[in-house]
C-alpha cells in the first residue's frame, strides 16, 4: 500500500464537504502487468451538481526539494494514471488535487500553464486549512 500524501485527509474532507462519496481510498489501477494506486475515487450522488460523475483524485503537496521537480513527477504520474484509467475504467475522470497556495504561486506561471493545457491536466484547487474546494479547473 502506498504512503498517503501530506494533504490526503484535507482533500478527502474537502470532497466530502462538497457532496462527494468516497468510493475507494486508495483507488487500485490494474492493467496487464501494471498495478498502481491513485489516492482516491469518488462519486457525486444523483441530483447534485456534477451528478453521476465519477472521479479519481491524485493528491500532490509540492513540498519536495523544488516545485519544478515535484511538477515533473506529478505530471508524469498523472499521464500514466490517466492513460491506464481510460483503458480500465473510462467512466472515471482523473484530477490532480493541489493546495491553493501552490496553484497561485506556481501553476500561474506561463510555462506551467502551457504544459498544463497541452497535457489536459485537470485540477482541484483546495484550501487545506479550511478543507474546502476553491476551484475545479477543466
Amino acid at each position: 500500500m502506498p504512503a498517503k500524501d501530506t494533504y490526503h485527509n484535507e482533500v478527502k474532507n474537502a470532497l466530502l464537504k462538497d457532496g462527494w462519496i468516497i468510493t475507494a481510498d486508495p483507488y487500485f489501477i490494474k492493467y496487464e502487468d501494471a498495478e498502481l494506486y491513485a489516492d482516491l475515487a469518488a462519486e457525486k450522488p444523483i441530483a447534485a451538481e456534477r451528478e453521476g460523475q465519477k472521479i479519481v483524485v491524485e493528491i500532490k503537496s509540492f513540498i519536495g526539494r523544488s516545485l519544478m521537480y515535484d511538477f515533473h513527477s506529478a505530471l508524469g504520474q498523472y499521464i500514466v494514471y490517466r492513460n491506464l484509467i481510460q483503458l480500465t475504467a473510462p467512466e472515471y475522470t482523473l484530477y490532480l488535487a493541489i493546495d491553493d497556495v501552490v496553484y497561485t504561486n506556481f501553476f500561474q506561471r506561463k510555462s506551467i500553464q502551457v504544459i498544463t493545457k497541452e497535457n489536459q491536466l485537470l485540477l482541484i484547487v483546495v484550501e487545506m486549512e479550511k478543507e474546502e474546494i476553491l476551484e475545479w479547473i477543466n
